[in-house]
């Protein structure tokens, strides 16, 4: 199963995952200051930001390009818009 996305480096690290590495990394106010979002800044939690993320797909996007860039130093290609 692994070999579906082989060059992708979010392949099989589940959001729960990626919140937790991030806020033992960066804290709460880093990660609020990289993402600007509610659930970062007032009373933050996993329980709540992944309740947010799940439902949130433009937040979700920029928590996992924080992942990439602090774990992985990883950008995706950008593709030219037509």
């Amino acid at each position: 199963m692994s070999n579906e996305q082989p060059n992708n480096p979010l392949h099989g690290v589940k959001l729960q995952e990626i919140l937790e590495r991030l806020e033992a990394e960066l804290g709460w106010q880093e990660m609020a200051q990289q993402v600007s979002i509610n659930c970062f800044k007032s009373d933050p939690s996993i329980k709540s930001s992944l309740k947010f993320l799940r439902k949130t797909p433009w937040a979700r996007e920029k928590v996992e390009q924080l992942y990439l860039d602090t774990f992985h130093g990883f950008s995706w290609p950008t593709t030219p818009k037509k």
